[in-house]
C-alpha cells in the first residue's frame, strides 16, 4: 500500500469510481477538480498495485487559524476494514498539526451510519446544536433545503 498526496491527474480516476464507492449515491458533484489542484499538501490517496483504493481531501481553514477541515474521505468497498481510512486520517492529523492546527472538523450525511460510526471511533464528537431523529443527531438544512448533516469536531494534540 502506498499513500501519497493527490495530484490533478488523479481527478478523473477518482470521479469515475466515487458514486460506486457510495453504493450508487450521487457524490461526484461534491468533489470538484479544484481540490486536486489547490489542496495537494493536505489531501491524499491510498494506492495498491497502482489502483486508487482510498482518498482523503482536506484543507487548512482560511478563516480559523487553528482549524482544518476534511471535505471528503472514502475507501473502496473491497478495501474497507483494513485500516486505510484510519491511516489517511492520521496522516492528515500529522500534516495539519505541523501547521499548528489543533481542531479538525468534518460533516457527513445522517443516512451514512458507517461514516458516523467511523468518526466516533476516530474520536470525533458530534457538534450541537442539532436535531435529533432517533439516535442520529444532525443539523437541519446544513447544506441546503433537506440537505441535513452530522457535524463533527476533533481536538488533536499540538506538535
Amino acid at each position: 500500500m502506498i499513500i501519497r498526496n493527490v495530484k490533478p491527474s488523479d481527478y478523473q480516476t477518482v470521479i469515475s469510481v466515487l458514486d460506486d464507492w457510495w453504493g450508487g449515491r450521487k457524490m461526484a458533484s461534491m468533489l470538484p477538480r479544484l481540490f486536486f489542484i489547490h489542496f495537494q499538501e493536505t489531501s491524499f490517496v491510498a494506492e495498491e498495485n497502482g489502483r486508487i483504493v482510498g482518498l482523503l481531501i482536506g484543507f487548512l481553514s482560511q478563516t480559523y487559524s487553528n482549524e482544518s477541515y476534511i471535505h471528503f474521505a472514502g475507501v473502496h468497498p473491497s478495501y474497507r476494514k483494513q485500516g486505510i481510512g484510519k491511516t489517511l486520517y492520521e496522516l492528515f492529523f500529522n500534516v495539519v498539526r505541523s501547521h499548528d492546527r489543533i481542531i479538525v472538523r468534518c460533516v457527513t450525511s445522517p443516512i451514512n451510519t458507517n461514516s458516523i460510526a467511523f468518526h466516533t471511533r476516530m474520536g470525533f464528537q458530534i457538534e450541537p446544536p442539532a436535531t435529533s431523529q432517533g439516535e442520529c443527531i444532525y443539523h437541519t438544512d446544513y447544506d441546503g433545503i433537506n440537505e441535513h448533516r452530522v457535524s463533527f469536531k476533533k481536538c488533536i494534540h499540538p506538535k
